[in-house]
C-alpha cells in the first residue's frame, strides 16, 4: 500500500528559512508569495499530490512548525 501524506504549516511561527524546502524529496513544498505577520515568506505545499508524508520537513524544520499526516491509500 501507498503512503499519502500532508502537511499543516504554522504559518505565523514559520520564518521562511527554506531548510524543508530544500529537503523534501518529492518537492511538495515552497516557500509561498506571501507573507505572514512577521513579513516571512512561509512555507506551503505548492505540490500537494506529491507529499509521501515522509517527515523529512518537520525533521528538519528548526523551529519546529511542521505537523506531518500520513494515511494509507
Amino acid at each position: 500500500m501507498a503512503m499519502k501524506g500532508a502537511i499543516v504549516v504554522d504559518i505565523e511561527k514559520c520564518k521562511g528559512c527554506g531548510v524543508c524546502v530544500a529537503n523534501c524529496p518529492t518537492e511538495t513544498l515552497a516557500l509561498h508569495k506571501e507573507v505572514n505577520g512577521k513579513g516571512y515568506n512561509y512555507s506551503y505545499m505548492a505540490n500537494p499530490d506529491t507529499c509521501t508524508g515522509c517527515t523529512n520537513c518537520a525533521v528538519v524544520c528548526p523551529d519546529t512548525v511542521i505537523t506531518v499526516y500520513r494515511v494509507r491509500v
